[in-house]
């Protein structure tokens, strides 16, 4: 089992910016690829971005392309997603997910990944 804690979301102005944080813990040595995903009201989960257990491979959903970076440190077993030009249509919940054990390849639909984190808010005001 892997747990998966995000932080560092919160309220920003339009053009501002957001390091968000994903602290794993639990079957950490699983050379998972992890990603991000995102929920806004009324509308379904969709991929932002993904990483390769090496941190060699990444993937954006087009929306966030030359605006957010994912990155990962495995000696802290954390993921991170640097937001930066935020824009109002960035508010929703994003949420940090891992893939099973043995799986290092990115992914980008949700079903490939099975462990999720509880979400973190963020918004962006115009």
């Amino acid at each position: 089992q892997v747990q998966l804690v995000e932080s560092g979301g919160g309220l920003v102005q339009a053009g501002g910016s957001l390091r968000l944080s994903c602290a794993a813990s639990g079957r950490t040595r699983s050379s998972s690829a992890m990603g991000w995903f995102r929920q806004a009201p009324g509308k379904e989960r969709e991929f932002v971005a993904a990483i390769s257990w090496s941190g060699g491979g990444t993937d954006y959903a087009d929306s966030v392309k030359g605006r957010f970076t994912i990155s990962r440190d495995n000696a802290k077993n954390t993921v991170y997603l640097q937001m930066n030009s935020l824009k109002p249509e960035d508010t929703a919940v994003y949420y940090c997910a891992a893939r099973s054990a043995g799986r290092p390849v990115i992914a980008t639909r949700s079903h490939e990944y099975e462990y999720w984190g509880q979400g973190t808010q963020v918004t962006v005001s115009s």
